[in-house]
Parts: structure tokens; sequence; C-alpha cells
């Protein structure tokens, strides 16, 4: 999918779009209009909406989907959540810090490696909330 340009290339400003025309019978249509929140989205966050949809909000299908754990793609759902505006529920905060403590004992208990819990917790910073 090609998206309008979000960021003026020279100064980083945010654009905006002014003119659309149909290439049909030339009709033009000027003003200055936002980008919808979904225009806005990186190209990753694009595609994983559109497996959202795809699969129907199940989590589970995504998750066999995209590849990707359960909490991943709880993460990267409350992720896209924020970046499209909307607020995070607390709960939502609270279940990716026990999330962080459960792989901190998983850990502990030697059930996993360090560098399984670095890329665990990696995962939770990338898709997580922003602390």
């Amino acid at each position: 999918m090609r998206k309008i340009l979000e960021k003026c290339p020279t100064c980083e400003s945010d654009m905006i779009v002014t003119r659309l025309s149909c290439p049909t019978c030339g009709t033009v249509v000027q003003g200055a209009y936002q980008p919808c929140s979904f225009c806005k989205l990186p190209p990753d966050d694009l595609r994983f909406v559109e497996v959202f949809v795809a699969c129907r909000g199940n989590l589970k299908d995504m998750e066999r989907e995209l590849g990707v754990n359960y909490w991943t793609v709880r993460n990267r759902l409350t992720e896209v959540v924020r970046r499209l505006g909307y607020e995070v529920n607390p709960e939502e905060e609270e279940k990716i810090q026990h999330q962080k403590r459960d792989i901190l004992k998983s850990l502990e208990r030697g059930e996993i490696t360090v560098s399984e819990a670095e890329g665990l917790l990696a995962q939770l910073r990338e898709f997580g909330p922003q602390e």
C-alpha cells in the first residue's frame, strides 16, 4: 500500500493534503486536510492492522499468522492503539508489568536463559508501553 508523505522531506514538519484531482473528469478539490490516523502509521503497523482485520481480531489466529507469541501480539496491539492516539487501558499496562515480572522469575528459576530473557524483555520494550 502506498502512503502519502507524512513529513516534509526538507524540514520534517507534518504535511497536509491541499489538492485532490480526478484523473477522469478533471474535478479538483482544494483545501487543507489532515491525513487519517491510519495514514500516519508506519508500514509495519499498517500490515499489523490488516492482519488484525483479516483474523477478525482473534489474537490466537494473529499469533499463528505473524509467527510470534501471544504476548508479543498483545503488546504490539497496545502500541498500535497508542499510535492511533487512543489511551491505553491501565489494566493493559499492568499486564505488561506482570509479563516483565514473569520473565524475570522464569530466569531466576532457570527456566529460560539470559539471552532468552533479554529477547523477551526487548519485545516488551519494542511493543509495550513507553516508559
